[in-house]
């Protein structure tokens, strides 16, 4: 049961044990290995398959075909593959100024850094956060396949940064660069 302790500035609630133990506690490591690999193995072959097309690493071509696809308004009473029409708008400007040309280098380079980086377990948790990110406009622009699942696993590896890279170099590299809020040994000032 969670715990809740009375502080100076109010109540503090704790999370459930359960919680604490999957998301922090190194046990659970295999755990995220595995989810770490899979998505990890996901985003690395889609990246592959992509860097041997030439209508995505040239031309561009493929994502403007996409981009062109969901922001096509069917005849009624077809539903559009993008429901909100900011985002439409968004990707509308994109294919106006002809950003497909270098936006698709950009997502292929993206979905190789992010499946590297996963399978490595070096920085695992800014990794999953960019993958879902790709997942979430993946799905923003009317696709689902399987981005609703990559996306879920992407989360949890977030919520278990700490140790969804314990099986892999984030051991070694997060004690030793740290975080923004908390210096690794590389930043200890000597005193």
């Amino acid at each position: 049961m969670a715990t809740q302790k009375h502080t100076k500035n109010g109540v503090r609630f704790s999370d459930p044990p359960f919680a604490n133990t999957l998301l922090n506690s190194t046990r659970w490591s295999w755990l995220w290995l595995i989810a770490r690999l899979y998505l990890g193995y996901s985003w690395l072959t889609s990246g592959l398959g992509k860097l041997s097309n030439p209508a995505w690493v040239k031309t561009g071509d493929a994502l403007k075909g996409f981009w062109q696809f969901a922001v096509a308004v069917p005849e009624a009473p077809a539903k559009p593959a993008i429901s909100f029409d900011w985002y439409r708008g968004f990707l509308q400007m994109l294919l106006d100024s002809h950003s497909y040309t270098w936006f698709a280098k950009l997502v292929v380079a993206g979905e190789l850094l992010v499946g590297i980086a996963l399978i490595l377990g070096i920085f695992t948790g800014i990794a999953a956060f960019f993958g879902g990110f790709l997942n979430w406009n993946f799905m923003m622009a009317g696709s689902a396949s399987t981005n609703p699942v990559l996306f879920v696993i992407s989360i949890f590896l977030i919520l278990a940064w700490k140790t969804a890279g314990w099986l892999g170099l984030d051991r070694w590299i997060l004690p030793a660069l740290g975080t923004p809020w908390q210096p690794g040994k590389l930043f200890e000032k000597e005193g």
